[in-house]
């Protein structure tokens, strides 16, 4: 497989804008964090106690808590996908932006195995969205769009 890089160096978090928990800007440009799915901005997850809570917004915020004052590298792959977004494994401070996220428990794993051992470390030990019950936000997406 072909990667393409594309190199974002950020000195400041205006640079590299979070969209939400698996998605970046920059320039104008989307960037899709490959392998992931982040719940989405608006969705709610449950708590251990069963209340609900801004999971997605968690997530988004958790990305951005990663990045820091980071400058961040992508690996993308040669063809965008069909919203035209840039689909790339990103990296901040040394790390796997992608792999972190899915480990700390803040997105699943999504059309990849990738990172299935990050996954199933962060639900045993209830990180993220595993600390109570969350839809997996690819259903998520699909709810939303019949309430559209």
């Amino acid at each position: 497989m072909l990667l393409t890089l594309l190199l974002i160096t950020s000195p400041c978090l205006a640079e590299v804008r979070v969209v939400d928990g698996d998605s970046l800007e920059k320039d104008g440009a989307r960037i899709r964090l490959d392998g992931i799915d982040a719940p989405e901005f608006f969705q709610t997850c449950q708590d251990e106690n069963g209340e609900d809570y801004a999971c997605g917004q968690e997530a988004a915020q958790h990305l951005k808590d990663l990045i820091g004052e980071y400058n961040t590298r992508c690996e993308c792959l040669p063809k965008p996908d069909r919203y035209k977004r840039q689909i790339c494994e990103c990296f901040a401070g040394g790390y796997s932006l992608n792999r972190t996220m899915v480990k700390d428990g803040y997105a699943r794993i999504y059309r990849s195995k990738r990172f299935t051992a990050e996954e199933e470390e962060a639900a045993l030990h209830h990180r993220g969205i595993w600390r109570g019950k969350n839809m997996r936000p690819a259903l998520y997406r699909i709810l939303q769009s019949f309430e559209n």
